[in-house]
């Protein structure tokens, strides 16, 4: 009855106010673990976190922290260990959002036409604050006596290429198309390349690393571009917004014990095809 417990366990979520981020700080609170919430809004990190509590009956605390500022997540990480003792756990769920400004004759989110700052933008968040906080919260969950997990959130276009199909309107010209961005396949497909760096650093210490990359989630969006993306996935829908929660206990938690380094698709089966 244990082997998915996470009790009086700490783990730290970035992205934690997102739409992913709230589910997987739910589930973590549900299993009894102490949610550690790392995001921008302070007053949306407090709300959230008075709401876990009250619903949950659960420890946990909301910092604003920008993941890609290094003294920034030093500081942090050492506030946490002073406020809750340790760490044991990492969900590296940040992620820029890529949002490009279209003119009337470029869609700026075409290859051809992306810019370099929103590049360096998205990768300093995926990739770079990444890594800060395997450096920092990571080396914290390495000297636990009995190690803990990480798991880095990717996606199914870590591992597939996106179909651009998807994005095209009828009647644009091709270079006013619009197009997933290049950085969403580079930041998720770098995180799948980090997960089994760590996997083999830390695992004499049993700290444990993987990956979960989840399909797409729906969230209100057209119902013709839903329509389409269903005729790709296998069992024919998208994914609801607390779908990944029982994966992520799972590779949390003790019941995946013997599993490092592995690349989970969460996706229908997209992948499959």
């Amino acid at each position: 009855m244990d082997l998915f417990s996470l009790e009086g366990k700490v783990i730290v979520i970035t992205g934690a106010s997102g739409l992913l981020g709230r589910q997987h700080a739910e589930a973590i609170a549900l299993y009894g673990g102490i949610p550690v919430l790392l995001d921008l809004n302070q007053a949306v990190l407090d709300e959230q976190a008075l709401y876990l509590r009250d619903t949950f009956g659960v420890n946990c605390k909301g910092y604003s922290v920008n993941i890609t500022r290094e003294e920034a997540i030093k500081n942090n990480c050492r506030e946490i260990i002073k406020e809750f003792g340790k760490i044991d756990g990492l969900v590296n769920n940040a992620a820029n959002n890529p949002k490009v400004e279209d003119s009337a004759e470029k869609n700026f989110s075409r290859l051809e036409y992306f810019s370099s700052q929103i590049w360096d933008d998205d990768l300093e968040v995926g990739l770079k604050g990444s890594f800060l906080c395997l450096k920092y919260y990571g080396y914290e969950i390495s000297r636990n006596s009995a190690g803990g997990s990480i798991v880095n959130i990717s996606s199914d276009l870590g591992l597939i290429a996106p179909d651009q199909r998807l994005y095209r309107v009828e009647g644009l010209k091709e270079e006013q198309q619009p197009v997933k961005p290049i950085t969403y396949s580079v930041v998720k497909t770098g995180l799948i390349g980090m997960t089994r760096y760590v996997a083999t650093y830390w695992a004499e210490r049993n700290v444990r690393c993987n990956a979960i990359c989840p399909g797409g989630v729906e969230n209100n969006q057209n119902e013709l571009f839903m329509s389409e993306v269903r005729k790709r996935i296998p069992m024919n829908r998208m994914a609801l917004k607390n779908e990944y929660q029982g994966l992520l206990i799972f590779l949390l938690s003790q019941a995946s014990s013997y599993i490092n380094g592995a690349v989970i698709a969460a996706d229908g089966g997209r992948t499959a095809w």
